[in-house]
């Protein structure tokens, strides 16, 4: 008896140890009457960290609560937008927390691959534009409205914008038509990629500070808007339909409520920390809250977490499945 019992619990063993990574395991009973502090142990989750601390903040928060209230472990791989979605093929990625549009690649992985789901709301509402820092507005008051800025061009030359005004834009895995922007309007800019978020945002803060000009791409939600006085400049109102066809944009983008996109096997097989993604929904404030003690309060990504999480609990308490 003893022999087939031990052998038994190796093969339970075996069989929990190459469960698929996003399958939720149920636990053994050993686990499930153990401290009530500690969750009873799950599967694995693979959110992608896409390169905005916004994002990183919504990842996080949804990584703490799957650690901490679900037992799950949780990976954080750093991948840019295409090739996340990519991943929910190669099994590499099963959640991408904050999804600003992307119609192109949820007609490519949703509709025709299948490979991808939507999952909700995640209740941010996403805004790109061009934005000058609020001193040049206060000097220039028309500079605002997209039709003067060639006028205003030769203030934003720079060495590496060719004798053209500089549009400064940051990863260049973002979001973007200021190519298309910058032709079908006759505008005398080039874009000049600084490279990453931080870029940007040094330079919005530099600009303001040091009565800089400078024309850039940014997006809210955004602790910047807190720390730093920018104003956004006028492109042709979005209607829709004006940004169908990638090559002959020539309006402003459209306020975007941002999505959860997930695998199509994790949301299929993904229990628990699936139904947990899916109810996740909070506020632009509260993404910019844990954003700022990220990036100026010297906390990690868990510690923000954690911050936010215990001043917060009616509002993650509601997104826990019973």
């Amino acid at each position: 008896m003893r022999i087939r019992l031990l052998a038994g619990l190796l093969a339970l063993g075996l069989a929990t140890a190459c469960g698929g990574a996003t399958v939720e395991t149920a636990p053994s009973a050993t686990a499930a009457e153990g401290s009530a502090s500690a969750p009873a142990p799950a599967g694995t989750v693979k959110i992608a960290i896409n390169p905005w601390v916004g994002y990183e903040a919504s990842a996080n928060v949804v990584a703490y609560l799957l650690r901490n209230e679900l037992g799950y472990t949780v990976e954080l791989p750093e991948i840019k937008e295409q090739l996340a979605w990519e991943g929910f093929e190669t099994g590499d990625v099963d959640v991408i927390i904050e999804n600003w549009g992307h119609p192109d690649l949820k007609k490519q992985f949703i509709q025709e691959k299948r490979t991808a789901v939507e999952a909700g709301s995640t209740g941010n509402k996403g805004v790109i534009g061009w934005y000058i820092p609020k001193w040049m507005a206060d000097e220039y008051p028309d500079i605002t409205d997209w039709r003067n800025l060639n006028k205003y061009a030769g203030l934003f030359k720079t060495s590496e914008s060719g004798g053209k005004g500089q549009l400064l834009f940051g990863d260049p895995s973002y979001v973007s038509n200021e190519a298309a922007l910058i032709k079908n309007l006759k505008l005398d800019f080039k874009i000049v990629t600084g490279g990453s978020e931080a870029a940007l945002i040094k330079g919005a803060q530099q600009a303001q500070a040091q009565k800089k000009p400078l024309l850039f791409y940014f997006w809210d939600p955004h602790w910047l808007f807190s720390k730093t006085e920018l104003v956004r400049v006028k492109l042709p109102e979005w209607t829709e339909g004006c940004d169908a066809d990638p090559k002959k944009v020539a309006c402003d983008y459209p306020e975007m409520d941002l999505d959860k996109i997930v695998s199509t096997k994790f949301a299929q097989t993904g229990g628990k920390a699936y139904e947990l993604v899916k109810n996740f929904s909070w506020t632009n404030e509260d993404q910019n809250a844990v954003a700022d003690d990220m990036t100026n309060g010297g906390m990690s990504g868990e510690e923000a977490a954690k911050k936010w999480v215990e001043a917060n609990p009616a509002k993650w308490q509601a997104w826990i499945p019973r």
